[in-house]
């Protein structure tokens, strides 16, 4: 309890914990599937963007598949799983969430050095250098995530009798452990990523504004502000009000300070954030499309092709009607890719 006198109901949570992870576990398992496949079996090229990407898949589906262990404690208030399935539903949570932003990160950095710096930076941007970041990245998100499962998980709660899952710590569990994995987590998984993100793709930017650059194709420089913008976007709309929270959260739990109003508002935010930056896992797809010239061209190709199969002998299913809905599919995919 933070204090005596402060109110500290919050079981509205767990209701807005079910609902949001039982729609991200379904969107996030479908999406992530597909874009895992479309890597490894459907991309005939890759580079050192899609290697970031694959990795940024494979950390979502992770996370997407210990969801329901989260769903059903959400739905019962009871953890009957054990304390190392909430070890490692815990850790994947986090894992996720700054593997993400490390792994945004790295895409935002890999522009910079593609747009700002062509020439010196074809030496660096290699698939073989980017497996080797990836594999950095892993280590450092275990790094910071693992400790998080080296004192007991599970607990229960006074009035019920029921087990808990990472959360209703004590005062000094969050004193001499938590707030320090929380400086961590917060330096090297937040903070310098989000100055790299916003120094990247202001110099970006200014590139693109330089005269040298100014007679450049306007749908090439269009489709690279889009792409800065919508990277951006769900970096900050994701990310930044969950740690900002968590920072705050972290300070209230420690009793650093004690405000009966700045600790409700904190309690209620925190569930909230916490679920927007879940969602994260539906709109790294939106990312994967957005960044990479490889994936467009892979489902344009696709859909040409699937073309050619539907209606190779003509059939009673090859219909004009058909034909026509599949080349407006095409042409918008086009159409797409050129203002993207």
């Amino acid at each position: 309890m933070v204090s005596a006198n402060c109110s500290t109901e919050d079981s509205f949570k767990y209701i807005l914990y079910g609902c949001t992870f039982s729609m991200v576990f379904v969107l996030g398992l479908i999406s992530n599937c597909v874009a895992i496949y479309i890597f490894t079996f459907t991309l005939k090229m890759r580079n050192e963007t899609t290697t970031y990407m694959l990795n940024l898949a494979i950390s979502d589906l992770l996370f997407v598949l210990t969801l329901p262990f989260r769903i059903y404690y959400f739905a019962i208030r009871n953890w009957p799983f054990g304390d190392i399935l909430c070890k490692i539903s815990v850790t994947m949570f986090y894992t996720n969430m700054y593997g993400s932003i490390l792994f945004l990160t790295c895409i935002s950095i890999d522009r910079f050095l593609a747009i700002v710096h062509p020439f010196w930076s074809k030496t660096l941007r290699t698939k073989r250098n980017a497996k080797i970041v990836c594999v950095a990245v892993w280590i450092t998100v275990l790094a910071g995530s693992m400790p998080a499962s080296f004192f007991p998980s599970t607990g229960t709660r006074n009035d019920t009798g029921q087990n808990t899952c990472f959360e209703n710590f004590p005062d000094t569990t969050w004193k001499t452990y938590i707030s320090r994995i929380v400086i961590f987590i917060e330096i090297v998984g937040f903070f310098i990523p989000l100055i790299l993100n916003v120094t990247c793709s202001t110099m970006v930017l200014r590139t693109l504004n330089k005269p040298v650059t100014l007679s450049r194709n306007k749908l090439s420089k269009k489709k690279v502000l889009k792409m800065i913008f919508v990277h951006l976007v769900i970096f900050c709309f994701c990310f930044v009000p969950y740690n900002v929270t968590l920072i705050l959260y972290s300070l209230m739990r420690t009793q650093i300070w004690i405000n009966c109003s700045l600790v409700t508002a904190v309690r209620t935010m925190y569930p909230i954030t916490l679920c927007i930056a879940v969602s994260n896992c539906c709109f790294d797809p939106i990312i994967y499309y957005f960044t990479s010239d490889t994936i467009q061209n892979s489902i344009r190709n696709r859909s040409k092709w699937q073309l050619a199969v539907y209606c190779k002998v003509p059939s009673p299913r090859c219909s004009v009607r058909h034909i026509s809905a599949i080349i407006l599919l095409s042409r918008f995919l086009n159409v797409s890719a050129l203002h993207i």
